[in-house]
């Protein structure tokens, strides 16, 4: 054989002994590959796992809590909406300063007003629950605490602790009202008190309701802190109608109604507490109170309470009127007094957002954004009359004053949302009250710096 011809052979069987085993291999792997109709079912497989796992993150986000935040506070809320929990927070940090202040001296200087954090529970559909307390301005108290059962728009029942159905402009929220002190009217009104309360909406929510029973509260005070010392309780109510609230047009933000309230005050540790204030917070006006000489209530009080506001674009005005009679005891001396109080109070939003009862709402052009913020113009004219028959007898004229006469003007700026800058000039006059005649005026110069969200 070819010596050339015997190299290739040699070269050769080394390869072809590779054949078989490439086509061996490329045999089993032809096994082992998977057929279309394979593919198909592993891919609808993956596809259906796919599926279901979506369902199951579907159902946890249906499942879970919604918790969300914004200019009007901070809530958690579950899924479905029947359980929510809500914060919300006023601070109100005020200044005063006294002009001309004689006799007596008032002191200038700052202030907390309200420290108010406020918590709300929706238990269900049905059950809800409020707390506010109150940290300024030294010491913690309690403003609200109530549980609500609301069984439909037009029949709730609430338990506690809040503010009684009768002036207005105190049932207006604090956050809301136009100058840093509320008007007279609250000066004769109960302020908050214990009790019970029926109240709802009717006529497509057009006319509102509430009817309670209360511990009684003095004029201008909180009711008296339970457990109450007697079985004298104090019956309030009120009704109050906005009949164009769903009609656009002109009298759509015009509302009106009564408050009132009846019960019985025997004795003088209710009256000892009752002092009619100026809008500096300074006492005006109080029974006599002296050992062997004390006047005390004698007989039912009733207040009765005509009131009224209209919103209109940035226009607004509240208008109140409110009668306090009650029979008070010196002695052998008793008097059925009728002290009398009414204000009027009047705004107007300089730059397009509209007025409101519940407060302006946010700015249309913060400065945070470039603007201006909103800008309030507010005035106010109020009287308090105290009946003459409590002169000398039940009041001392060179102490207290028979009547109040004020007048105030003022700005608010709400720069960015949740914030309102307020600066106010209020002017009160009096008849009596001093040694030497009239009590001088009062001359206050009033600031607000006031985070409410």
């Amino acid at each position: 054989m070819p010596k050339h011809l015997n190299t290739h052979i040699k070269r050769s069987i080394p390869r072809l002994s590779v054949v078989p085993l490439l086509a061996a291999a490329v045999g089993a792997q032809a096994q082992e590959a998977p057929s279309t109709e394979q593919l198909d079912q592993r891919i609808r497989v993956l596809e259906r796992q796919l599926e279901i796992q979506k369902e199951e993150s579907d159902a946890r986000a249906k499942a879970a809590a919604t918790v969300s935040a914004s200019e009007k506070g901070f809530s958690i809320k579950s899924a479905k909406g029947d359980y929510e929990f809500k914060f919300r927070g006023l601070l109100q940090a005020d200044s005063r300063w006294y002009f001309g202040d004689q006799a007596p001296r008032t002191n200038d200087g700052f202030l907390l007003r309200r420290v108010e954090p406020t918590f709300e529970l929706t238990l269900g559909k049905s059950l809800f629950f409020r707390i506010q307390p109150n940290f300024a301005p030294d010491s913690a108290t309690v403003s609200d605490v109530y549980g609500e059962l609301r069984l439909s728009p037009a029949f709730n029942i609430r338990a506690g602790k809040f503010k009684a159905p009768v002036v207005l402009e105190n049932l207006q929220a604090s956050a809301a009202i136009e100058f840093n002190e509320r008007g007279f009217p609250n000066e004769l009104g109960p302020n908050r008190d214990y009790g019970v309360q029926l109240g709802g909406t009717f006529l497509s929510g057009t006319t509102s309701y509430a009817i309670g029973v209360f511990n009684g509260a003095p004029d201008g005070r909180d009711g008296k802190q339970q457990p109450d010392s007697d079985n004298r309780k104090e019956l309030a109510a009120r009704l109050f109608a906005e009949p164009f609230k769903n009609d656009p047009g002109f009298f759509q933000g015009l509302g009106f109604g009564v408050g009132a309230s009846y019960g019985d005050k025997q004795g003088s540790a209710e009256a000892t507490q009752l002092k009619y204030r100026s809008p500096g917070q300074n006492t005006f006006f109080s029974y006599r109170a002296a050992t062997g000489s004390t006047v005390g209530y004698d007989g039912a009080e009733t207040r009765i309470s005509p009131q009224a506001y209209f919103y209109r674009n940035g226009f607004g005005l509240l208008a109140e009127y409110i009668v306090a009679r009650q029979e008070v005891v010196l002695g052998a001396s008793r008097e059925k007094l009728d002290n009398k109080a009414w204000q009027a109070v009047a705004s107007y939003v300089l730059t397009g957002e509209d007025a409101s009862f519940s407060g302006l709402g946010k700015p249309k052009n913060p400065i945070d954004k470039g603007g201006f913020g909103a800008w309030e113009l507010v005035a106010r004219y109020g009287v308090l009359d105290i009946d003459d028959d409590a002169f000398p007898i039940f009041a001392d004229p060179s102490k207290s004053a028979s009547k109040a006469t004020t007048w105030a003007a003022g700005a608010n700026w709400y720069p960015v949302n949740n914030l309102k800058v307020a600066l106010s000039y209020a002017q009160t006059g009096f008849d009596g009250g001093a040694a030497s005649g009239d009590r001088e005026d009062e001359k206050l110069l009033l600031t607000r710096f006031q985070i409410a969200f």
